[in-house]
């Protein structure tokens, strides 16, 4: 993919965005890498590898998920990021933003969750054979060709281990509970929702009710794409995303010489 770019956007990569990607609960599902090829020329990019398998002890693995990203983004120095989320990744990252909006610049979700998941179950967990496995990944795509042997052994290999399992279980059980719908009205920052339109993990419809709660918002539909767009549809994602951001970016200079 080849985005054209104007003076303005030459003029922008002296000071670069700091974009941070968050990956959801199985890492081989929101696989970054066509963003990251194609989008760190422009920007900061910072993929952190969020600890799903740790044995958590606390009353909320989500909320240690969150602490994580605080810590990693105080010990890069990461100032004004716009976080990008997908999946669990997204929930993680509206949980940061509700506790830390002073810090940041933006927010991407795709496929997020927060409001409502029914992606994976207990029993998902549990059932590791080959082809079921295969058949439950095979959901979360609309092209089923992305479904790559390497990506449902990945897979297979985490569930494999009783202690990733209890971490795995645990953090659905918390995503679950913690629908943040009544707290998304406080999140003043620009929200781009990017969402496939054959979704059918988190539908459609989850987006307008995301669409709806948030004061400033846009939403963008990919068609022919399912749960992860930036592995289905990995050219419009980063149209959308590079549209978003420069505009993000645009936003705040123009600001900056009002002021």
């Amino acid at each position: 993919m080849h985005i054209a770019q104007t003076n303005d956007s030459i003029t922008l990569r002296h000071k670069k965005q700091n974009v941070i990607l968050i990956h959801g609960l199985f890492r081989s599902l929101s696989n970054w890498n066509l963003v990251k090829s194609d989008l760190s020329n422009l920007y900061n990019i910072y993929t952190p590898e969020l600890p799903i398998y740790k044995q958590n002890t606390s009353i909320s693995p989500l909320r240690e998920l969150v602490d994580f990203l605080k810590n990693y983004i105080t010990i890069h120095q990461i100032k004004d990021p716009i976080l990008v989320g997908n999946s669990l990744g997204g929930h993680v990252a509206l949980l940061y933003t509700l506790r830390y909006q002073y810090n940041v610049a933006g927010l991407v979700l795709t496929g997020s969750s927060g409001l409502y998941d029914s992606s994976i179950n207990n029993q998902f967990t549990i059932i590791n054979d080959y082809t079921y496995i295969k058949s439950k990944i095979t959901e979360f795509f609309y092209k089923t060709e992305v479904v790559e042997e390497k990506l449902i052994n990945n897979i297979l290999t985490d569930i494999q281990d009783k202690k990733n399992l209890l971490s795995i279980i645990s953090l659905i059980k918390d995503a679950k509970r913690q629908s943040l719908k009544d707290e998304l009205h406080t999140i003043k920052i620009p929200i781009q929702l990017i969402w496939g339109m054959q979704d059918n993990i988190t539908p459609i419809s989850v987006a307008e009710e995301f669409y709806l709660s948030f004061p400033s918002v846009r939403l963008s539909l990919i068609n022919e794409c399912g749960h992860v767009p930036m592995m289905e549809q990995p050219v419009a994602f980063n149209n959308i995303m590079y549209e978003f951001i420069n505009a993000k970016i645009i936003s705040n200079a123009q600001h900056s010489n009002i002021t």
